[in-house]
């Protein structure tokens, strides 16, 4: 019998469409003559399956499972596409781990970690990884924000981000004090914690991996090139970037974040496939210097999205890594 599948997704943060865009190409990517494939969308306590007839049914979240036709199906696997609470912050891991369900990410400890941009950036800058300086603002203490603090420390312009949340929504490009304030109102509407990030001008790329117990396998660098002040909501999902893939940097640039890249995954024990945004900059000693953004535990997984480039530059057919995923668990 084939394995039975749940694409989960939705969630309950901002980018709950997003993740529904995710979820239709994961199910058009993978091989339905070895699994059979559900979407299954959640949204606070309301869990459903989607059925081939276009209709659903509510899944038992005591067991992971729904009735069709009389019978109780079971689901063998999740592969998790939620953008955002409760899929890429550990909260539905430790669900899948009370009932004993494998699934396509890391553990709980990972999960939260990548999910709060401020800790993952302190606890990768401990091992050597090159990050932005950054100062954190909790709800509630933004009057005691100074002015001259942040100037002196991180500078203008600078960015504004949710801590806890994906990055296409609440984020600032700030370049003024005056800006600050509105800046800091968006970024609390996604997270009870925002950091203040500086700004690094340099060139963006971005690579994928994924790990088996017996191989590693990393896909070729994409630059990501917007005429927009960074790569926000409308870079990402309107089509105002242009993603090249090889990325045009020197090959020792893009081995070296290759190699960081299966580096983090190693250090933060991840599982599945992850994506890793970086900024080369020049440092005063005209070398290349690759500077960490941000881990991406759940990727976008649209036909146009980064992951799925890069698979196809790699010359890989995304359905057989889809299957590499599923089975080195099963």
């Amino acid at each position: 019998m084939k394995r039975h599948i749940a694409i989960v997704c939705g969630g309950d943060s901002s980018e709950h469409d997003v993740s529904l865009r995710s979820a239709q190409g994961l199910y058009s990517f993978f091989d339905k003559r070895k699994y059979e494939v559900h979407l299954v969308e959640i949204r606070h306590t309301d869990w459903r399956v989607m059925l081939k007839d276009g209709s659903s049914a509510p899944v038992d979240m005591n067991s992971f499972s729904y009735m069709h036709q009389g019978e109780q199906r079971f689901f063998d696997y999740a592969y998790i596409t939620i953008h955002g609470t409760p899929g890429e912050n550990g909260i539905l891991q430790g669900y899948f781990d009370l009932i004993g369900i494998p699934y396509s990410t890391g553990g709980v400890l990972v999960e939260a970690l990548t999910f709060d941009k401020f800790a993952l950036i302190q606890y990768l800058r401990s091992y050597g990884v090159r990050v932005a300086d950054s100062l954190l603002i909790r709800r509630g203490q933004e009057s005691k924000v100074k002015e001259q603090d942040i100037i002196d420390r991180i500078g203008m312009p600078c960015f504004v981000k949710p801590v806890t949340n994906g990055s296409s929504f609440g984020v600032s490009k700030v370049k003024n004090f005056d800006q600050l304030a509105p800046a800091l109102r968006n970024a609390m509407m996604e997270s009870d914690s925002v950091m203040v990030e500086q700004y690094m001008k340099g060139t963006e790329i971005t690579v994928g991996c994924y790990k088996t117990r017996n191989k590693s396998v990393v896909f070729p660098v994409t630059e990501v090139v917007t005429k927009n002040e960074f790569f926000d909501y409308d870079a990402k999902y309107n089509g105002q970037v242009d993603e090249i893939t090889p990325a045009r940097i020197p090959d020792d640039v893009a081995e070296r974040a290759q190699k960081l890249t299966l580096a983090i995954y190693d250090i933060l024990r991840c599982n599945g496939i992850i994506r890793i945004d970086y900024i080369i900059t020049q440092g005063e000693d005209g070398h290349a210097k690759l500077n960490m953004l941000e881990v991406n535990t759940t990727p976008g997984m649209t036909a146009t999205s980064f992951i799925p480039q890069q698979i196809r530059a790699a010359g890989l057919n995304i359905g057989d890594v889809l299957s590499d995923i599923v089975e080195n668990q099963l």
